[in-house]
């Protein structure tokens, strides 16, 4: 019986080792390296005319890029959402019939 709890126990460090060696580099190198992104910081002000529009791609695409942002989010009436602040982010706030009835950054 103790012969097989040790094979056991050295089965499981053996495995736990395996899981801390180092992946060789692939071949060629990392590859050209990308710039990073400007940020995008929103505008609110720059997507106020999407008020009392109806939500369509279009529209909430276009103010989204009129207001700067790097992403939009549109909110539905009752629907979870997270609360961090995103400065790159719009959100749109749309009533039950889907028309844009606010406009905010975060």
């Amino acid at each position: 019986m103790h012969v097989g709890l040790h094979a056991l126990a050295m089965t499981a460090v053996a495995a736990l080792a395996a899981g801390c060696t180092l992946t060789p580099p692939r071949a060629g190198g990392a590859g050209p390296q990308q710039a990073p992104r400007t940020v995008q910081n929103c505008n609110p002000d720059k997507a106020q005319w999407a008020v009392g529009k109806t939500n369509t791609e279009h529209n909430v695409s276009e103010a989204r890029k009129k207001a700067g942002a790097y992403m939009v989010r549109v909110l539905r009436p009752g629907q979870a959402v997270t609360m961090e602040f995103n400065a790159e982010r719009l959100n749109l706030e749309v009533d039950a019939t889907g028309r844009i009835v606010a406009a905010r950054c975060g």
